[in-house]
C-alpha cells in the first residue's frame, strides 16, 4: 500500500525525492519505496523525514515505532559517526555550513585547519553578507585551558597555533567586522562546528591531537536532547568570551 501522506507532505512543501533523499542520506530508490510500496523506514530516519518537511511524524506514518521517547530521539540525531577526524569527508565541513541560513557556529581552540582554507573564508564572508550570524570562537592564547591543552596533546604549541589562526583571519577582521571572533578560556570537551539544525562534535580525547579523534554529525530533531547539549555549550561559551585584540595575534 503507496503512503500518500508522504507523498502529499512533500509536495506541499516543494520537496522532491532527490532532494529529500540527499537531506536524510539515504538512497532515492528507498525513499520511492516508502511512497510506492509504503516501507517503513528506521526511526531515524522516519523523524529526519519529519524534520525536513516540518510535520509531525505521525502525520506521516502510524507505525508503533513512531512514538518514541527522549532517549530515541537523541539517538535518531546521530547521523553517523567517525572513528577519527581526518576519516570525515574534506567537502562535508564546507557543506553543512553552505546550508545555513540562520547561523554558522564554530567553537575551537585554534581550529587551525579550517582557517588556512580559503574557500572557508570565502563562505563565512558569503554567509556574513547575507542574513546569517557568523561567530568564530578560538581559545584565549594566553590561558591555562590552551597551555594544558597542548600539554595533553604530546606538544607545548597551542598557543602558536591560534596565533596562527588569528593572523590566517585578519582580513576578515577588518573587512568584514559583522564576523564575530572571540577567545574564549574555557576547558574544551569538544570543538563544536554548528550550521542551523546541523552538527559536527569533534571529541577531544586525552593524548592525542583533535584529527585522531571521533567525529559524531549530529542533526536536530524535535525532542532530542543530544544536539541542544551542545548547542547550549557553544551560547554559554561566547557569552563569556572577550573580544580578540592585537596583541592576541602578535604575541607582542
Amino acid at each position: 500500500m503507496s503512503n500518500e501522506r508522504l507523498r502529499s507532505a512533500l509536495l506541499a512543501k516543494g520537496v522532491t525525492i532527490q532532494e529529500l533523499a540527499d537531506s536524510i542520506e539515504v538512497n532515492p530508490k528507498t525513499v520511492e519505496r516508502w511512497i510506492t510500496q509504503g516501507k517503513v523506514p528506521y526511526r531515524r530516519h522516519q523523524y529526519a523525514t519529519a524534520a525536513k518537511l516540518k510535520v509531525d511524524v505521525t502525520t506521516l506514518w502510524d507505525d508503533s515505532r513512531a512514538v518514541a521517547t527522549s532517549a530515541d530521539l537523541s539517538k535518531a540525531e546521530i547521523v553517523t559517526i567517525y572513528p577519527h577526524r581526518h576519516m570525515v569527508p574534506n567537502t562535508l565541513w564546507r557543506e553543512i555550513y553552505e546550508r545555513a541560513e540562520s547561523r554558522v557556529d564554530v567553537l575551537v581552540y585554534s581550529g587551525l585547519w579550517l582557517s588556512e582554507d580559503p574557500l572557508f573564508h570565502d563562505l563565512l564572508k558569503r554567509k556574513a553578507e547575507g542574513a546569517t550570524q557568523v561567530r568564530i570562537l578560538l581559545g584565549d592564547p594566553g590561558c591555562e585551558a590552551v597551555r594544558q591543552r597542548g600539554i595533553d596533546e604530546g606538544h607545548r604549541i597551542m598557543d602558536g597555533k591560534i596565533r596562527n589562526a588569528l593572523m590566517n583571519y585578519r582580513p576578515l577582521f577588518a573587512s568584514h567586522p559583522d564576523i564575530g571572533f572571540r577567545l574564549h578560556d574555557g576547558t574544551l570537551y569538544n570543538s563544536l562546528f554548528r550550521s542551523d539544525d546541523e552538527m559536527l562534535v569533534n571529541t577531544h580525547v586525552y593524548g592525542i591531537g583533535a584529527y585522531m579523534a571521533p567525529v559524531l554529525h549530529l542533526r536536530r530533531l524535535p525532542g532530542g536532547g543530544l544536539f541542544d547539549t551542545y548547542a547550549n555549550s557553544i551560547e554559554q561559551t561566547w557569552g563569556s568570551a572577550r573580544p580578540v585584540l592585537d596583541l592576541d595575534i602578535t604575541g607582542a
